[in-house]
């Protein structure tokens, strides 16, 4: 954590009965935390929560809506281990907060020193700080002392910790106006400065600007309150009430075709870059960001040039995004799944940054389906829009495409580890037999593995005789010259008739299909010195690509093989309909 040694950060944040969240414990790394999921899991409330716990002022109200089923006679809590350097304020309270020690896991009571101080100052200090919504719908902010007794955790405090909120839903944008505790209230460092603007306003005469009737009005009601023996004098002046302020109505103008606008007035995109141009401008970094739906109101390219900024900065971000855009471009961010049960698991960067690279949209679907080549890719996509009878986009699966047997393994069992809802469909190369067992057992038929070879082995070995040379032909019904030539090869033949293979396999006791396969897997097994790479090209000419996985399976159909592959494949076709939440099938129409 040296890297954030200046600035606040949560190193664990936990949650009870908050609005829709019943129970949640999660220790965030620093720097940028993006958290993915589906809709209505969570990830806005867990930004929400931090908001709460850290908010630069007293201001909110409680509502039964922010209580776990809206039952307001049980209090919700939202607690935080923190780091708080000398900046925040922490050590200058009126009350003396002491820290805790981080045992790496959550915040302990420091060990006894031997010269009998009661409270040591332990290695690595961390402070446990929380927020309380109580029965009566009011807010309490706590400081949690080593020895569980708990004092106020000051708006001073908070104020200096820095938060930094732009919200997917923002009306007001506070960062630009002259709230407390704002980024352009900390950018101008002037605590007196909303007194002289009020005084200045008071001593608008509003009064004079009414007309007459409106004069003659108030005059009568002064005259019933002289007689009522109530306040008298009365004048039409500006008030401010709780949660509004002179302040508030102060914000930054920018010039837009010669007129001076509100900032608040532009776009959403605007809006939140300026409110971090602020926020880094200030004296102190902003320790603490958090960013609904950080695509909103970006273009990619200044999607690109926001998240470089959060990259670079010191601050502790939190982020949720919707965006492939912004999962390619956080290959330094920390990802992070939500699922529907308040679990959250990391996606760690090493496993998944070459599929993140590739394809974001893996860790946004509804259902990811990671196919271990584009033969299966095509294949399966095939298949599943039979199923769905439309794409299966449509309803949030996406077939992706797992780069190989080794790296596909390492990816399904990070998505398994991360909580993600997903499929897999694979070839078996008999490798770590062991880890493709465990994988199984925990998905269930949600993974296909082939019991031994691939794709086009199996659907190939099961179509009849007599049409195995129609896989040579081509969408015309034309005999493919490239693939009469990958067999022609493999015999040792100028001549790529049918005519001439059929006399060179039956001199050689070969069959059709087998020579079919080898040339549509490329297999090298038998190639003369030096031709292992020409023999494992000539699969590029079959179906080693996304078109040639659909037509691998369109021909499967057409040529009768396919209720002898379905047997094997079907109960996976069935197991992503209902994690799909549609109805299962009992056979695919042709």
């Amino acid at each position: 954590m040296s890297a954030m040694s200046a600035t606040a950060a949560i190193r664990k944040l936990t949650i009870q009965r908050f609005r829709g969240i019943e129970k949640f414990s999660w220790r965030p790394e620093p720097g940028m935390n993006v958290i993915l999921g589906g809709g209505d899991v969570g990830k806005t409330t867990v930004l929400e929560a931090i908001a709460l716990l850290l908010s630069p002022s007293n201001a909110s109200v409680l509502s039964e809506s922010d209580y776990w089923q809206r039952d307001s006679t049980q209090e919700f809590v939202i607690e935080a281990v923190m780091i708080l350097p000398e900046s925040s304020g922490i050590s200058t309270q009126h009350n003396f907060s002491w820290p805790w020690a981080w045992d790496g896991q959550d915040a302990v009571a420091p060990a006894a020193s031997d010269d009998g101080d009661d409270m040591p100052a332990p290695v690595d200090p961390v402070y446990r700080v929380r927020v309380r919504g109580t029965a009566e719908l009011e807010l309490v902010w706590e400081i949690v002392q080593p020895h569980d007794e708990a004092d106020h955790f000051s708006v001073a405090v908070r104020r200096k910790i820095g938060l930094v909120r732009l919200s997917a839903d923002e009306r007001n944008d506070r960062d630009l106006r002259l709230v407390y505790g704002s980024a352009l209230d900390r950018l101008l460092s002037d605590s007196a400065l909303r007194a002289r603007i009020g005084q200045r306003v008071s001593e608008l005469d509003l009064h004079d600007s009414l007309n007459q009737q409106g004069k003659e009005a108030i005059k009568k009601l002064d005259e019933r309150l002289v007689e009522a023996a109530l306040p008298r004098d009365l004048k039409l002046g500006l008030t401010t009430s709780q949660g509004l302020s002179i302040g508030a109505l102060i914000g930054l103008l920018a010039q837009k075709d010669g007129i001076s606008l509100p900032l608040t007035s532009w776009g959403a995109g605007t809006r939140r870059m300026t409110a971090l141009e602020i926020a880094s401008s200030t004296e102190k970094e902003a320790s603490v960001t958090i960013i609904d739906e950080i695509e909103r109101g970006l273009e990619p390219y200044r999607l690109r040039k926001l998240i470089n900024i959060l990259r670079a900065g010191h601050s502790q971000t939190f982020v949720t995004t919707h965006s492939p855009v912004a999962i390619a471009c956080a290959e330094q961010a920390h990802l992070w799944y939500l699922d529907r049960t308040g679990g959250i698991g990391a996606l760690p960067h090493a496993k998944i940054v070459p599929q993140q690279r590739r394809d974001p949209e893996t860790f946004l679907a509804r259902v990811a389906v990671i196919a271990e080549g584009p033969t299966e890719v095509g294949f399966l996509r095939f298949l599943l829009e039979k199923a769905f009878a439309t794409d299966p986009l449509d309803h949030g699966v996406r077939v992706c495409d797992g780069q190989g047997n080794d790296a596909t393994l390492s990816l399904l069992e990070t998505l398994a580890m991360a909580g993600l809802l997903f499929a897999g469909f694979v070839d078996c190369e008999g490798t770590a037999p062991g880890r493709w067992k465990a994988l199984k057992q925990k998905l269930g038929d949600r993974l296909h593995q082939w019991q031994e070879g691939c794709t086009e082995q199996h659907v190939i070995g099961v179509i009849p005789e007599a049409k195995l040379l129609d896989l040579l032909k081509n969408g015309d019904g034309d005999l493919d010259g490239d693939r009469l030539r990958t067999l022609a090869d493999r015999l040792g033949l100028q001549d790529k008739q049918p005519a001439a293979i059929e006399q060179a396999l039956a001199a050689k006791g070969q069959t059709w299909r087998a020579v079919i396969i080898a040339a549509a897997t490329g297999d090298t097994a038998g190639a003369p010195a030096g031709a292992e790479k020409k023999w494992k090209s000539h699969s590029r000419y079959w179906f080693k690509s996304e078109n040639g996985g659909r037509e691998l399976a369109e021909k499967m159909f057409a040529l009768g093989a396919w209720e002898a592959i379905s047997l094997e494949v079907f109960p996976l076709i069935n197991a992503i309909l209902g994690a799909a939440g549609r109805p299962m099938l009992d056979k695919l129409d042709l």
